[in-house]
Formats: structure tokens, sequence, C-alpha cells
């Protein structure tokens, strides 16, 4: 039960209860009970919308690969929440591999994405280098989990 209300709440956020509830055969309450308890064992961490970045002005996507000098525990809490300060970095990944980060930043154009590079990111604490990739076009791009 709780996997159809998670497949129905990620394509439908803000369905209100009773539509939910209607939807994945419960009523009300029981429904209500089970979305808080998905809310506190952390299942649903947060409701999102959605925007198209193109129509806010962000239509560059910028993969950046990022490799680290040195990689000890204070540079790389550092670095983290150093990233956690810039909206324009939507997602950020430590990796295996090749690279120790994946960046995936947005930007209003190349050079605002060159300039974001100069003054951000090689400026990030343990950056050596930066391998940066321009998205040509986005074939897929879901927040949906298969549940």
């Amino acid at each position: 039960m709780d996997r159809k209300i998670l497949r129905v709440l990620q394509r439908q956020p803000d369905l209100p209860m009773t539509e939910l509830a209607a939807q994945v055969g419960l009523s009300h309450t029981p429904c209500w009970r089970r979305i808080k308890k998905l809310e506190a064992e952390g299942v649903i961490q947060r409701r999102a919308l959605i925007l198209d970045p193109r129509r806010v002005g962000f239509g560059v996507n910028v993969f950046a690969q990022l490799h680290f000098a040195r990689q000890d525990e204070a540079t790389l809490e550092a670095f983290e929440t150093e990233v956690a300060a810039h909206p324009q970095i939507v997602e950020c990944f430590s990796m295996s591999g090749e690279s120790d980060y994946l960046l995936r930043v947005v930007a209003q154009s190349i050079e605002d994405y060159e300039q974001f590079l100069k003054k951000v990111i090689l400026h990030l604490p343990g950056v050596s280098t930066v391998n940066s990739s321009f998205s040509l076009k986005t074939v897929k791009l879901t927040t949906d989990l298969p549940v």
C-alpha cells in the first residue's frame, strides 16, 4: 500500500488527500497516517516543484568532474559544506573511478558558467582540476523512483 501511495505522490505531489486515498483504495485517515509515517521515517524527504530551467533563464547544463590533489577528511567536509552554499550546483556526487566528485551545474550561458568556474568551482576546497562537459540535450530527467 505504501508503494502505491508513493507512486501516485511522485506524479501528483499536490493531490488532495481524499483523491489520493481513493486512487490507492484507502479512506482518508489511514492514507494520511501512512503518509505521516513515511515522512517520519524519511522515505518522503520533501515535496518539490519541478521548474523548466530554460524558462527561468538556466538553459545550460554542465557536468563538472572534479579531481582532488588530496582527500583528507577536513578537506572533503569543507568542500561538501561549500558546495551546499551554491544554488547553481544542483547535484553533487562523491564518485568512485577517475573523478572524485561530479557536479551538475546550471548556468544562464556558457560565459556564465565560465565565470562560475573561475570564481567558485576552482576555489572550492581541495579541487585541483576540473573537466567540464556541456549537455547538448536532455533526453530523460525524472525524480520518480521505480517503487
